[in-house]
């Protein structure tokens, strides 16, 4: 009788397991929020095979800046933690020649 409890509640957890399998809403293969089609983006500084980030671009470095001036995070950059490590270096010393701003002036009122 023990042993029929027991069988009981996995018996239910496997054949939901089996429905949702059918469904294709099994977790890891699609069937979630944003499944099917989407593509990898690439960084763009692999993609052109850049080994230093010039701090002297400063137009092409605003393009990881907010408008407030902080530095994007890498998964808004779509940056590979390699370049993103050196996108800071450069931006710092960007904002320490006064080629960028450290923050934006904001006006009250």
């Amino acid at each position: 009788m023990a042993e029929e409890r027991e069988e009981a509640p996995r018996e239910r957890a496997e054949e939901r397991q089996e429905e949702q399998a059918q469904r294709g809403a099994r977790r890891g293969r699609g069937g979630g929020r944003g499944a099917g089609g989407r593509h990898t983006r690439m960084c763009p500084f692999c993609d052109r095979h850049l080994k230093v980030i010039d701090y002297k671009e400063v137009d092409e470095l605003r393009h990881y800046l907010t408008e407030r001036g902080k530095i994007k995070p890498r998964r808004k950059n779509v940056v590979c933690a390699k370049h993103q490590r050196r996108l800071a270096v450069a931006i710092k010393r960007a904002r320490h020649l006064a080629l960028l701003p450290f923050t934006v002036e904001t006006t009250r009122g």
